[in-house]
């Protein structure tokens, strides 16, 4: 599986057997920054296409020398979501001779919501997804395999930290104060339908974010002293979020949890995690490991039966499921 998005190209090679999860083989990432590089007008820059193409490149090579039977591409939401779109598939495409397919944000959301209920099992319950992105926010309830209710929101933490905070770091109160208030009402316009369904028994987080934060606001547990990074608190977090923002990107690196790729976009991170679960009622997230790739490895083992996984092409068509774009080994 080919996953292109908004900071890294990542291969995730895995062996399925119809009736077991997902085995990882092996795991190879290419940094690329696409939504660093987008402009404000949403085009992807030529420097960032040519390196799309050079990591596509990569990826493929290394899916063939471990003898791949099957490649799956697809494009999260700094690609889908560019103006320039078709234009960058199209030229991935005759370069490498790979087709990268994009879903929508619900359909991502439904994927992950997949993903949690294969890593939770049926005694969660009723489950409430959350998983902040590069570009997006996906939330998602139900109590069965696939979510009742889903949405995709532009909340993501490269997006805001790029359209609503200034470059430099500390942060201005106002500047935390406004992003605050944008978070909070298109959350709350647009959970209106899914605050209105009963409650969940098991409220779940997935993404690198929401790991890295629950890392930082974890309690530190008795006896080694490292902190809880299995759950997250909003009464835990809260203050962190003005933490965060009186510090600078170098200072943000060293805290607990916070990698220095990610250290510029954390507040932006905290800032939607913290309101998100205040909309949704939330006073403790359980951190999932197994996120988007997994929901689509598990989607694809259900369809073992001779069909694939089914994004959308440049040209707004569906692939054909028999004729979904495979790497065939080398000899």
């Amino acid at each position: 599986m080919l996953d292109i998005g908004s900071r890294t190209v990542h291969l995730k090679i895995a062996d399925l057997f119809p009736g077991s999860p997902p085995e990882p083989v092996s795991s190879w990432k290419q940094p690329v920054r696409v939504a660093d590089a987008t402009d404000r007008q949403g085009v992807i820059p030529r420097a960032a296409i040519r390196s799309l193409v050079g990591a596509v490149t990569a990826s493929a090579a290394a899916a063939s020398a471990h003898r791949v039977d099957r490649l799956i591409p697809f494009a999260t939401s700094a690609v889908r979501d560019a103006t320039n779109r078709d234009a960058v598939l199209d030229e991935i495409e005759a370069a490498t001779g790979i087709r990268v397919g994009y879903m929508s944000g619900v359909e991502e959301a439904r994927l992950t919501f997949r993903a949690v209920r294969g890593w939770l099992g049926w005694s969660a319950g009723r489950i409430l997804l959350l998983d902040i992105g590069g570009g997006s926010l996906e939330i998602a309830c139900g109590s069965g395999t696939d979510p009742a209710l889903a949405i995709s929101l532009p909340l993501g933490a490269d997006r805001l930290t790029r359209h609503h905070l200034p470059d430099a770091t500390p942060v201005r109160k106002r500047d935390v104060k406004a992003l605050r208030r944008h978070v909070r009402s298109a959350l709350g316009q647009a959970t209106a339908e899914l605050r209105a369904q009963p409650t969940p028994l098991t409220c779940v987080a997935t993404s690198r974010t929401f790991a890295q934060l629950a890392r930082l606001a974890g309690t530190p547990r008795p006896g080694n002293g490292l902190p809880a990074a299995d759950s997250l608190s909003r009464k835990e977090l809260v203050p962190w979020v003005s933490r965060l923002a009186v510090r600078t990107d170098g200072q943000r690196a060293k805290l607990r949890g916070i990698s220095a790729s990610r250290a510029h976009q954390c507040l932006a991170g905290a800032i939607v995690a913290e309101a998100a679960m205040e909309v949704m009622a939330v006073k403790r997230l359980t951190i999932c490991p197994w996120a988007l790739r997994e929901g689509i490895l598990l989607d694809h083992l259900s369809r073992l039966d001779g069909g694939y996984p089914e994004f959308m092409t440049a040209n707004g068509s569906s692939y054909d499921r028999t004729k979904f774009p495979a790497l065939s080994p080398r000899s």
